[in-house]
């Protein structure tokens, strides 16, 4: 099988540590997507490795029923556990228009979460490409943020972690912006897509939309349609234009910090938007009056006031006015921040929301029980 050759080649390539640096390189066109694999080898070693149909099958008990904890688009996710004793989320890619998208859907996600190594990524453990496509992750216990947000059967999530979620996925976001060998644009951070350890260390999975951003770039259109996202969370440049960079996530991010400071979904089934809800509380400095009424006074107001001012800058209409992953954590982690200098600039307005809430379908209501990623190991295990 030609797929399952190139793997073995390109595992062997990187494993002898012949890599050229990425500056070097040639830069690919802004609207090719990062589906070669090989492109550019990493200098070290891959801790990722090819499993067996075999192997995955014994894992997950035939992909028994009971075991599927996600399902999505274009992805069904199982839990199983090797014979070391290791528990594993196996991902199958099920949608495409075509065999030959299907792999280059596999392998833009192979690509793009293979060589990064973060405590706030979720981690690979390999792939195998026996009988179908399947990416093998570290299975997270403890399910995603959304579904632990939204669990009504337990009491509600408290500030603490709440914060710690926060300040951990920025530190995530951060690192796939600036600190990964190969830059990355996420393109669909939500909360189903942050997933919780044991510890409940949040980590960002789900790299199916991702695209790599060489190094000298600070931004590339993206000629692919539909868009693609999830809508609450769709920067107004990329829902409009198609235009994809650092500060499309940087959006995303300010409304998933506004969702864990309130406990509110980004759009509630009645079609109402979180960020049309917050804005003129962040506008006029009421922030308290945004925190999840679930909590009562039990919330630190200096970290609201760090978290609310992030938000209001990250979700700014205007890229240029919004700050970096670096500035976002600044300001999270408390760092001295000269506020003024996030003055908005006169004659600059903020505009209202730019698409029609009304369009939208119901689909994204479940999405916590239905999340199509690696991180679709949505429901707590106990």
């Amino acid at each position: 099988m030609r797929l399952k050759r190139l793997l073995s080649l390109g595992i062997g390539r990187r494993s002898r540590g012949q890599a050229n640096a990425e500056e070097n390189a040639s830069p690919v066109r802004e609207s090719q997507p990062i589906h070669h694999l090989f492109d550019a080898e990493p200098p070290c070693k891959p801790t990722w490795r090819c499993f067996s149909y075999e192997e995955i099958h014994r894992a997950t008990g035939g992909f028994r029923q009971e075991n599927l904890v996600g399902r999505g688009g274009y992805a069904e996710v199982y839990r199983g556990v090797l014979e070391d004793g290791q528990a594993i989320a196996v991902k199958r890619l099920t949608r495409a228009s075509s065999d030959e998208q299907r792999t280059k859907d596999f392998l833009t996600e192979l690509g793009a979460v293979g060589h990064v190594r973060h405590p706030n990524v979720s981690a690979l453990l390999g792939c195998c490409v026996d009988r179908d496509l399947h990416l093998i992750f570290e299975f997270s216990s403890r399910g995603s943020v959304c579904s632990n947000l939204y669990d009504e059967s337990s009491p509600p999530m408290a500030w603490k972690l709440r914060h710690d979620i926060a300040v951990g996925t920025a530190r995530g976001l951060h690192y796939l912006h600036k600190g990964c060998q190969r830059r990355i644009i996420h393109r669909d951070i939500k909360a189903s897509n942050i997933l919780l350890t044991s510890n409940f260390e949040p980590q960002i999975s789900d790299f199916g939309l991702a695209r790599w951003l060489p190094t000298e770039w600070t931004h590339r259109a993206v000629a692919r349609a539909p868009i693609e996202g999830t809508f609450g969370c769709l920067a107004p440049e990329y829902f409009m234009h198609g235009i994809v960079h650092e500060k499309t996530d940087v959006f995303a991010f300010g409304v998933f910090l506004l969702e864990i400071i309130s406990g509110r979904k980004p759009v509630d089934g009645s079609h109402n938007s979180l960020l049309s809800w917050a804005k003129p509380y962040l506008r006029d400095g009421t922030v308290q009056a945004l925190v999840d009424a679930r909590l009562g006074d039990e919330y630190d107001i200096d970290q609201l006031r760090k978290l609310t001012f992030a938000a209001s800058l990250c979700i700014r209409t205007t890229p240029t006015l919004r700050p970096s992953m670096t500035e976002a954590l600044d300001i999270l982690e408390g760092r001295k921040i000269l506020q003024d200098q996030w003055k908005m600039p006169e004659g600059e307005e903020e505009e209202e929301e730019f698409w029609g809430f009304d369009d939208l379908d119901d689909d994204d209501d479940d999405e916590c029980d239905t999340a199509s990623s690696s991180s679709s190991t949505e429901r707590s295990q106990s």
